[in-house]
């Protein structure tokens, strides 16, 4: 169970001015706690802090940031259970999910605590030419600054971890905003930082209206906006002004089934499906599209469909459930509308389709329009596209086809083949022999066009939370 309220965190400590926000248990929908939500003058009071607390975080030895990310790694696996739980809850995660996901908030503060005390800089020879003769150079990295973090609700551990880790690794202050749909991982993050020696203002956890968190995109006391969601990321970096601006925008993400794996088709299947339809199908990195050579596509269509049928939908905490809810009614029915409208555009669907309340059935489409919102767009949610190829070249230019790059996946035994995905798939990531939703904590993560800028990944974000800092010393 989850307390009864939740505070937020401002500049380190936790206070209860109120219980205005509702967070709902996503199965059953019933109100599962209450949590403080902080107005406008609060995010002011944040920002305040975190450009206060810049210059005493900075000076914090690497060692003793170190020690703050460790205490973190030891208190999240103290309250492993309670965190998937809340998870599980407030996202309806289902539970093997929500406890993957805990795992992957340790594994992340554990890189970043390896990460803090190996920032190095460099020695730059500048000797290039007589005039420089005797001048040496230094660079040294150093904190940006207070930085500003919008988290979705999709991975309200994992997601925060991404962002938080590697500032605290770097020396950087925070105002974190998590989504409102799901802020109990992320205060129970601020719970334990706030047992920590950080300095006052490191660190504040707000839960907020869009309305009221207009300073965190705008104010330039923030030296960097991290944001990860929907396409709302392009006008916030267009009101971010002159900070540094990183976004993870999500994707419609392709899978390649070359002609060479008929022998290890099960395994291929297994992954699909697991890549297709885990937490819901609410993942940037999801498998939306399935592009399968024609000469195993009856194959891969007949098993997978089959394997589509046999998924267990239902309360999340059961460990028997693979599918949970959607985030709530109104996303399932908007995915639900836009089955339909493959469909009546000449899409045919393989199975599911059906909708009670915010569980949306695992469905299979083939045959659906280049131009259909469920093609052109994130679907977010239990949807899989199936087609078809005939040169790997033309399912290339199929993954490309698209206004989203974040990852791809590749199945093939062909060197060739994945040498010339890598080198010619627009995307920020090419996973061979697995789905594109495979995803490693310290690995650089982000993508191109719609899908965003900059790359996560605990030592790639600690790279835009400092800045090089050059030195000259002329010999005497």
């Amino acid at each position: 169970m989850l307390a009864k309220t939740y505070p937020y965190y401002l500049a380190n400590k936790a206070l209860r001015p109120n219980t205005a926000l509702d967070v709902r248990d996503k199965y059953t929908g019933r109100i599962a706690t209450r949590v403080a939500l902080a107005d406008a003058k609060t995010i002011d009071r944040a920002i305040e802090a975190a450009a206060k607390a810049a210059a005493p975080l900075r000076a914090m030895p690497p060692y003793a940031r170190q020690a703050v990310l460790e205490h973190c790694v030891t208190r999240f696996r103290e309250r492993h259970d309670e965190l998937a739980l809340a998870l599980c809850i407030e996202a309806g995660k289902p539970i093997r999910d929500a406890e993957g996901e805990v795992t992957r908030l340790i594994d992340t503060f554990k890189v970043a605590a390896e990460e803090a005390v190996r920032i190095d800089g460099e020695v730059v020879n500048l000797e290039i030419s007589e005039r420089a003769k005797g001048y040496r150079g230094f660079v040294q990295r150093v904190p940006i600054g207070a930085c500003s973090f919008i988290t979705p609700f999709n991975f309200p551990l994992n997601l925060v971890a991404h962002k938080v880790a590697p500032a605290i690794a770097a020396g950087c202050p925070f105002v974190l905003k998590p989504a409102s749909a799901t802020p109990i991982g992320a205060l129970i993050i601020g719970e334990v930082l706030a047992e920590t020696d950080l300095p006052k203002g490191a660190f504040s956890v707000l839960p907020c209206k869009s309305a009221d968190s207009v300073a965190l995109v705008a104010d330039d006391r923030l030296k960097l906006l991290s944001f990860t969601g929907g396409q709302i990321g392009w006008e916030l970096k267009a009101k971010a002004g002159r900070k540094k601006v990183v976004l993870e925008l999500g994707g419609n993400a392709a899978a390649i089934v070359d002609a060479d794996q008929e022998s290890r088709l099960d395994a291929v299947i297994e992954r699909l499906i697991f890549g297709s339809y885990y937490q819901s199908g609410q993942s940037c990195i999801k498998v939306q599209r399935i592009l399968v050579h024609e000469s195993l596509y009856d194959m891969v269509r007949k098993r997978f469909v089959a394997a589509t049928k046999k998924l267990k939908a239902g309360d999340p905490k059961k460990r028997s459930t693979f599918l949970g809810p959607m985030i709530d009614e109104d996303n399932a029915k908007r995915l639900e509308s836009w089955i339909r409208e493959a469909t009546k555009s000449g899409a045919k669907l393989l199975c599911g389709g059906g909708r009670k309340g915010s569980m949306l059935e695992a469905s299979v489409l083939e045959n659906v329009p280049r131009d259909a919102k469920i093609n052109a767009l994130e679907a977010f949610g239990p949807v899989t596209l199936l087609a078809r190829f005939a040169k790997f070249d033309d399912a290339i230019a199929q993954v490309n086809d698209s206004d989203y790059g974040l990852q791809a996946g590749v199945f093939s035994n062909d060197l060739s083949h994945a040498m010339r995905a890598w080198d010619s798939l627009d995307t920020g990531g090419v996973i061979i022999n697995d789905v594109p939703s495979f995803r490693v904590d310290n690995m650089p993560y982000g993508g191109v066009k719609l899908s965003g800028l900059g790359r996560e990944g605990v030592r790639y974000a600690i790279e835009d939370m400092t800045e090089r800092r050059l030195m000259v010393l002329r010999q005497a």
